[in-house]
C-alpha cells in the first residue's frame, strides 16, 4: 500500500513538473517565434526530473554527514559550490532574508 501511495505522488509530481516546464517552454516559444515540439518538453521533463532526483541524494548526503535528518540552507549552499555564479547568487539571497528576519525580529521585540 505504500508502494502505491509513493508511486502515486512520484506520478502527480512528475505530471505537475511536465505542465510547469510545458509553460516556461511556450513561454519562450512565443517569445522567441520558435516551435517546441511535446517530445521536446518530454526529454526536458526527464531531464529536469533527473536532476532534482540528483540535487535530493545530495542534499540529503550532506545532512547526514553533518549528523541531521533535516536539510538546511547550508547543504543546499554546499551544493551550490559546484556554480560559482550560482553560489554567490544565492548566499546574496540568504544574507537578505537573514537581515529581513533580524530587522522584523528587532521590531517585534520594540513593540512587546
Amino acid at each position: 500500500m505504500a508502494d502505491t501511495t509513493s508511486d502515486d505522488d512520484r506520478e502527480r509530481l512528475k505530471s505537475a513538473l511536465w505542465f510547469a516546464v510545458g509553460q516556461i517552454v511556450d513561454e519562450e516559444s512565443m517569445r522567441r517565434n520558435l516551435n517546441a515540439t511535446p517530445q521536446f518538453i518530454g526529454a526536458l521533463t526527464e531531464l529536469v526530473w533527473t536532476q532534482i532526483e540528483n540535487v535530493a541524494v545530495d542534499l540529503e548526503s550532506f545532512a547526514r554527514h553533518a549528523s541531521r535528518a533535516t536539510v538546511t540552507t547550508a547543504d543546499v549552499l554546499l551544493l551550490a559550490r559546484k556554480n560559482p555564479d550560482l553560489q554567490l547568487l544565492m548566499e546574496a539571497f540568504v544574507e537578505e532574508r537573514r537581515a529581513q528576519a533580524g530587522a522584523a525580529g528587532r521590531g517585534k521585540a520594540r513593540a512587546a
